[in-house]
This record gives C-alpha cells, sequence and structure tokens, in this order.
C-alpha cells in the first residue's frame, strides 16, 4: 500500500474531504472541483479550463499520481482532459489542478464539488538511454495499422 500526503491549500474548501475510490475495485479516486468562493464556472465548446482542487500532495519516489477524464462525464457530456493521462511527478510540490475540455456541443457548468477527474497511483521506472544497433523483429518498420487487417 502506497501512502500519498495531502496539504490543504488556504482558502481550500476542506468539507470534500481528501480524493476517495468510489468503489473497493476502483482503480481510480475522485477528484474535485474546490472553486475560489464557491462559484460555478461555464465552460464554453472547446474551451478549456484550470479547474483548482484545494490540494497539493506529495508522492513518494519510485511513484507518479496519473489525472484521467471520468468516462461519464465523456460520455454524457464530451468533457475530458486534453493532456490525458496527466502525469504528476514524484517531485512537485506545487497545487493540484485538472486541464478539464469540453468536448461536447454544448456549454459545460463545473460547479463546486463536482467529480471533475480521477487520480490513478502508478509505480515508475526510470530507464537509461544508449546508442548501439536496434535489433530487427517480425514487425519490422511497419507503423500504423501495419499488424492487422482491419
Amino acid at each position: 500500500m502506497v501512502s500519498i500526503r495531502f496539504e490543504w491549500l488556504a482558502g481550500a474548501d476542506e468539507a470534500f474531504g481528501l480524493p476517495t475510490y468510489a468503489t473497493s475495485g476502483a482503480a481510480g479516486a475522485d477528484l474535485r472541483a474546490n472553486l475560489v468562493n464557491r462559484q460555478t464556472v461555464t465552460l464554453d465548446v472547446g474551451a478549456c479550463i484550470l479547474v483548482p482542487t484545494g490540494l497539493r500532495l506529495a508522492i513518494p519516489d519510485g511513484f507518479e499520481v496519473q489525472v484521467r477524464p471520468r468516462s461519464g462525464l465523456a460520455l454524457k457530456h464530451g468533457i475530458t482532459l486534453p493532456n490525458s493521462p496527466g502525469t504528476i511527478d514524484s517531485d512537485y510540490r506545487g497545487p493540484l489542478g485538472v486541464i478539464v475540455q469540453n468536448g461536447g456541443n454544448e456549454l459545460f457548468e463545473i460547479t463546486h464539488g463536482m467529480r471533475i477527474a480521477q487520480m490513478v497511483v502508478a509505480p515508475v521506472l526510470q530507464a537509461t538511454f544508449t546508442v548501439g544497433s536496434v535489433d530487427e523483429t517480425a514487425r519490422g518498420v511497419g507503423g500504423f495499422g501495419s499488424t492487422g487487417t482491419t
């Protein structure tokens, strides 16, 4: 079990609590909008906004937090995260914000406390990079669409 430490930012509404897993089998914990002055924000079609969560976090070395869209918001309203999955590195200590984009066909209201994204904690491996000959494979240089017939 990995432990992620959180800290509330000044002025944040702590009533919503920390991110939570909706079910015992959930991979992602829900992140909530923690809006200044508890207002509602209207997101125009195609527009992006940085939505604050009111939190900052400390991720242990060897891990990252991935921020991903919520499937219900994507299906029902076209709400997505344009940099999905967004990566939060273990050495970042700034505010936790979520870049939200309206890919739908109508204005969308983000309300204070709304579940806007989910965070997944994942292990990280760092590689060493070298120069040398690259081995051949059956696929070879075949690119996009080269592995299937449909």
